[in-house]
């Protein structure tokens, strides 16, 4: 859940100042995220997952041309005994090359404070993820994605920020023997005053992935958002998440786990979600090799 989440990281959601909480991991889920098992290597099957849930952070590479593929799931983080969170992140991840990936980041957020319930669509995230190495020195395989996002959402339901703003996400992946590991460093730029959501905040995560057994996998990520400046800005926080993930098929991935709070995050959060590679949408044209004469 980025940089590219529904609600940009490291921003409170949009309720009176008393129950203001940071939806870390629903932008993390939209956000794209570490991957687990085998899932932070380039596949050769263009229909193997490749899923970037359910941690802040992303990996490098990109699903195959033409190929569609959804990641999508619920978090629930309890405030304290009156006031909760539930957010519903979808993603839609579409090939558009080898190398450059297009993201679609709809959402859906509940928020209920004492019995009261408000709920409604997120801002609408949309963003393109650009591979420019593999294997470059100390970089590893290296992307850059810039994103945009738009304010479908609510504030007066805590649903949006009622601005756009831009972000751009560098992105290094590593392969350790089986395990994977992903560094992601960010920066968001939003419209408007400030007094709703800081103008400028930047988010930094360190991700990993290892299989367990079988097709069980398991990932862990320490992932921060420093403190912002500003009429809204607010404190550093930091997070640490941790979960198993199941390969139920190779175009299907499952993930659970938890979110603790290290430093301002408001409590510990629970998740759970699929990334299903739908398969292709259009067929990409054969390359073309050159005949001997």
């Amino acid at each position: 859940m980025t940089t590219r989440p529904q609600i940009p990281p490291g921003v409170p959601v949009f309720m009176p100042r008393a129950c203001k909480v940071t939806l870390l991991v629903f932008a993390a889920f939209v956000l794209s995220t570490a991957t687990v098992h085998a899932q932070s290597a380039d596949p050769k099957d263009p229909r193997e997952a490749q899923p970037e849930r359910p941690t802040v952070a992303t990996h490098a590479f990109t699903v195959a041309p033409g190929i569609l593929e959804l990641e999508s799931g619920g978090l629930h983080q309890p405030l304290d005994a009156s006031v909760s969170l539930v957010a519903v992140p979808v993603l839609f991840k579409i090939g558009l090359g080898s190398r450059v990936q297009l993201d679609v980041a709809p959402g859906w957020l509940q928020t209920t404070d004492h019995g009261v319930k408000t709920a409604g669509l997120t801002d609408l995230s949309l963003g393109v993820k650009w591979r420019l190495f593999d294997h470059a020195p100390l970089l590893g395989a290296f992307a850059l994605q810039p994103t945009v996002s738009v304010a479908t959402g609510s504030v007066a339901d805590g649903t949006g920020i009622g601005t756009g703003s831009v972000s751009v996400l560098a992105i290094s992946s590593h392969a350790l023997g089986p395990i994977a590991l992903d560094l992601n460093a960010g920066y968001t730029h939003r419209g408007g005053d400030g007094s709703i959501v800081p103008r400028d905040a930047t988010v930094w995560t360190i991700s990993t992935g290892f299989p367990v057994a079988g097709r069980l996998g398991w990932c862990a990520e320490l992932f921060g958002y420093p403190r912002t400046y500003g009429l809204s800005g607010e404190a550093g926080i930091v997070g640490f998440l941790t979960g198993p993930t199941f390969n139920l098929h190779t175009t299907l991935v499952a993930d659970v786990g938890v979110v603790l709070d290290v430093a301002n995050l408001g409590g510990t959060q629970v998740y759970g979600g699929l990334t299903w590679n739908m398969g292709h949408i259009w067929k990409p044209r054969p390359r073309q090799t050159p005949t001997s004469q």
